[in-house]
């Protein structure tokens, strides 16, 4: 029985880390790629760092790709997106759980309905709706609507359900407590896991989103990281691939290093469940 276990724990841990290597090997193919020519990359994949990142950078900034600005505005939409986002769509969750109200069931079901509709359909009313609030080449219209993230809202009502207790909110009252109080010095901390994992995918979404950007966004000064990648393909006759491959490793950076500050969270949460149960 003790050598069966053992070879079924082996065998876990040969998959896990085959998942492993199969889930780091996209990321590190990329950064491989940002350091040799556009001829070594046509020639076929390889495993092994080239000696061209020096060239890949001179060429990167030689067709205006701004790393540093490309960062600030990419953040900034990023930032404020995760922030609203999360925020507003876990005061909206705690609300359908802890409250009883009339007409309750029919709003979540309009909340689901909404996470079905893509985002595509709404796009061309968006823009002329912005259009005539003058908000064209301007980042409002990029961070504003994070506010109204129905998918957010079903992932952290979800998860609150598995969490509250209407004794936290009672218990808080007798205190003397506000509504507002108790969601913040409360339920909050509680959603903590839930809300980072929300954050990463926020953040992520927000900043790999290029459509949108790109229809509302004419000035250069304002253009996001995936927006810059898109000019080194300028260049008729001849496409620089490992500046492109070097452009696409920065914009990757923030987004692992995001997911490293967070995913403690997720864990810690998780290990705590794990805990009180």
């Amino acid at each position: 029985m003790e050598n069966s276990y053992r070879a079924k724990r082996l065998l876990i841990y040969v998959f896990l880390v085959l998942l492993t290597i199969l889930s780091i090997l996209p990321f590190w193919v990329v950064l491989v790629n940002a350091t040799r020519s556009a001829e070594q990359i046509q020639q076929g994949l390889s495993l092994w760092p080239g000696g061209n990142l020096q060239y890949n950078w001179s060429v990167l900034m030689g067709r205006g790709f701004n790393v540093f600005n490309g960062f600030k505005n990419s953040f900034l939409i990023a930032a404020g997106a995760t922030v609203l986002n999360v925020y507003f769509s876990a005061l909206t969750a705690y609300g359908v759980i802890a409250y009883e109200f009339r007409g309750k069931k029919v709003l979540f079901a309009v909340i689901l309905g909404l996470i079905m509709i893509p985002q595509q359909i709404s796009m061309i009313g968006f823009y002329q709706f912005m259009n005539r609030l003058g908000l064209l080449n301007n980042f409002l219209p990029l961070i504003l609507p994070a506010i109204v993230s129905p998918a957010t809202v079903f992932f952290l009502k979800q998860y609150l359900e598995t969490i509250y207790h209407p004794d936290l909110a009672d218990s808080a009252r007798l205190d003397g407590a506000g509504e507002i109080k108790i969601f913040h010095r409360i339920m909050l901390p509680l959603m903590k896991p839930g809300l980072a994992t929300m954050a990463i995918f926020s953040f992520v979404t927000s900043w790999n989103n290029f459509l949108m950007p790109l229809i509302l966004i004419n000035d250069t000064e304002k253009y996001t990281l995936p927006m810059l990648v898109q000019l080194l393909k300028t260049d008729v006759y001849r496409t620089e691939f490992g500046s492109m491959y070097l452009g696409i490793s920065l914009s990757i950076i923030p987004l692992l290093l995001i997911y490293l500050f967070l995913s403690k969270y997720i864990v810690g949460g998780v290990t705590a469940g794990g805990i009180k149960g």
